[in-house]
């Protein structure tokens, strides 16, 4: 019998899971300790079903862990600037093996994340979008606008618009993987899709089961932009010549189109990891993770685990 899809992503020394109504966020603080705060959360798509329909529900599946990961990620800063503050720290250094003591952060302070108004929502889901516009839809479309007096093939024109898309998101990825505090984000990134795999094989949550696994997983995030960026080269084979503006209005309409493909595509990946079209099509994204994760240490895996455990249903917990 095949096991319910968890999800999650990495933290500043943390790592945040999803599940069907609820997310946790586990944080190792510099003595040891794991902060847990659970939270319940909704979706549109349970309002209106039609949210749920292939193609609509990667989409609102996109916007809903734009908002969650931001929400995740505030909540990890402000207890690593909390520690900063006092002189402690969220170390790297506590490495001695020994297990530190789970608090539930509904019970204290430090454990509360950060609530938006929907006007700071829609403010970071527009600077998010607007970034991600200029890098990978104007920046190409730019350099296109020139080749195109040179090149006669819209199939040429757009692989190599595609390769562009691919230098800039491969050159960013190595920007960030430079940074000391970026590197221990990808070991927690490894944990947490280690503990998904021990979860999906059905075995006990445990620090010695998860250590087998691998850290490259077909559901991540890495492989959704991967293939958004291989999707759309296909899309835009069919669009021919039109002028600068035009071709860029035209990316950000067919976005949404692109990006549940982009979903359902994943979703296949995860269920059907025989079929060779599949493969080859997950194949990029796979081997880019190896640059996104990377191999967690025992206290890594210990808080992606704990993380887990939180959004499970009580008869999973194991």
């Amino acid at each position: 019998m095949s096991r319910k899809q968890y999800g999650g992503m990495a933290l500043i020394e943390g790592v945040m899971m999803r599940g069907e109504d609820s997310i946790a966020m586990a944080v190792r603080k510099a003595d040891g300790e794991i902060v847990l705060q659970k939270e319940k959360i909704s979706s549109a798509a349970d309002k209106y079903p039609f949210l749920k329909w292939p193609f609509i529900r990667g989409v609102v599946s996109l916007i809903s862990s734009l908002i969650i990961g931001y929400q995740a990620i505030t909540f990890s800063a402000s207890l690593f600037e909390e520690e900063e503050e006092t002189g402690e720290g969220v170390s790297p250094n506590h490495a001695d093996g020994t297990p530190g003591d789970v608090v539930d952060g509904e019970e204290e302070k430090e454990g509360k994340s950060a609530e938006l108004t929907p006007l700071e929502l829609a403010g970071i889901l527009i600077m998010a979008f607007g970034a991600a516009v200029l890098l990978f839809i104007v920046l190409p479309a730019s350099i296109i606008s020139l080749l195109q007096k040179f090149i006669r093939s819209n199939i040429i024109l757009n692989l190599i618009e595609g390769i562009i898309k691919i230098i800039t998101f491969l050159v960013y990825v190595l920007l960030i993987s430079r940074m000391e505090e970026i590197k221990r984000v990808f070991m927690y990134h490894g944990a947490e899709h280690k503990t998904i795999f021990t979860y999906e094989a059905g075995l006990p949550l445990t620090v010695e089961n998860a250590r087998k696994f691998s850290t490259l997983h077909p559901r991540c995030g890495t492989n959704f932009m991967f293939l958004v960026i291989l999707i759309s080269i296909f899309f835009f084979s069919f669009l021919g010549r039109p002028p600068f503006l035009l071709r860029i209005l035209y990316h950000i309409l067919l976005l949404p189109l692109i990006a549940g493909t982009s979903y359902e595509v994943l979703k296949l990946a995860a269920k059907d990891r025989v079929n060779p079209i599949i493969k080859v099509l997950a194949l990029p994204g796979l081997y880019l993770q190896k640059i996104t994760t990377k191999e967690p240490d025992d206290e890594m895996l210990e808080v992606a685990i704990t993380a887990l455990k939180a959004v499970l249903p009580e008869g999973e917990v194991k």
